[in-house]
């Protein structure tokens, strides 16, 4: 099984599953103690337990590692990955078990595909979900799993279809629309001749994406920090609009590291604007060390913008100020 030893990529592909792959038709899962008309139902229920219970306690294990690790105690990410391995090892083979039954089972084709690309094991999980899409074509949340497989391996224009196709089987899921405008930013050359627009109304296409994503995930503070990032690609500069949405998505952050991530984004938005003193402010709210370099350039740029513009570097250097002996 293929495995990745860096407990930081572990974190991330376990938070794929909430970001954008569905794992079994986005429709919420009934305890399986009430589906026992049903047998294979019942099953199916239970190998989502089985699944979820998994996923909970390596979240625990790598919450606490990350803990002990800062105590200087811990385990090596090589026994950290080992342990998963031998976690998920019954989950994979309850997987296997259930599909050479049930062949035909849609959403468990779908579940096992999300199951499989958190392992790192893409082709695989490619191939179940195309498996789940032939089955059941009127799910959307397997045209938009393999959007996203697409959107990161090619054809990236197969991505902006099958996305498209999600959102038009269920036009009230935020992560679809989500999902699209992030592609088309990041493949925006690609995307400009696709849909045969220049690459600025690429970039516009894809806020009036997330702006329909916020109707139905207003609270997201990821799909927010995405909206405002835009702003940084568009031409002419519309740094009052920049502005105003990272102000909405400092509103937004769950814990003081993404408020602070934001409060520089508001500094480098409001120098943009001529506010230089509103920006010092945001910048004398950010404490967290991580940040310090980004914090420490900005500082530097909101000083040359106070300055007035040297016409020679000999010219600059008379403006500073002394430093004192």
């Amino acid at each position: 099984m293929k495995w990745f030893v860096c407990t930081t990529l572990i974190i991330l592909l376990w938070a794929l599953p909430v970001a954008g792959a569905a794992k079994a038709g986005g429709q919420p899962l009934l305890p399986f103690s009430v589906s026992t008309a049903n047998p294979v139902e019942s099953e199916f229920q239970r190998l989502m337990a089985l699944d979820d219970a998994a996923q909970e306690e390596i979240d625990k294990w790598i919450k606490d590692n990350g803990a002990f690790k800062k105590q200087g105690a811990g385990l090596s990410e090589a026994v950290l990955s080992l342990k998963i391995e031998q976690r998920l090892a019954p989950v994979k083979q309850a997987y296997e078990a259930f599909l050479q039954r049930h062949p035909k089972h849609a959403r468990a084709q779908l579940a096992c595909g999300s199951f499989l690309n958190d392992l790192g094991e893409e082709a695989e999980a490619r191939k179940r979900w195309e498996k789940a899409l032939e089955l059941d074509p009127s799910n959307p949340a397997a045209f938009n799993n393999l959007a996203n497989s697409y959107g990161q391996t090619g054809p990236v224009a197969k991505a902006f279809e099958l996305y498209t196709k999600a959102i038009e089987l269920n036009p009230r899921q935020a992560i679809y629309y989500h999902n699209l405008g992030s592609v088309i930013v990041l493949h925006r050359k690609e995307a400009a001749a696709h849909y045969r627009i220049s690459e600025q109304q690429v970039l516009r296409n894809a806020l009036e994406l997330y702006r329909l994503g916020q109707r139905f995930d207003p609270g997201n503070f990821q799909l927010a920090t995405d909206l405002a990032q835009v702003y940084y690609g568009l031409e002419p500069a519309e740094p009052e609009a920049a502005i105003a949405a990272w102000t909405q998505a400092l509103s937004l952050a769950r814990d003081s590291l993404e408020r602070e991530g934001v409060h520089l984004h508001l500094a480098r938005a409001k120098a943009a604007a001529g506010r230089l003193s509103e920006a010092r402010l945001h910048l004398n709210s950010v404490t967290n060390a991580t940040l310090t370099a980004v914090k420490t350039r900005l500082t530097r740029e909101l000083v040359d913008k106070a300055l007035p513009p040297p016409t020679r570097d000999e010219d600059r250097r008379k403006t500073l100020p002394a430093v004192p002996k």
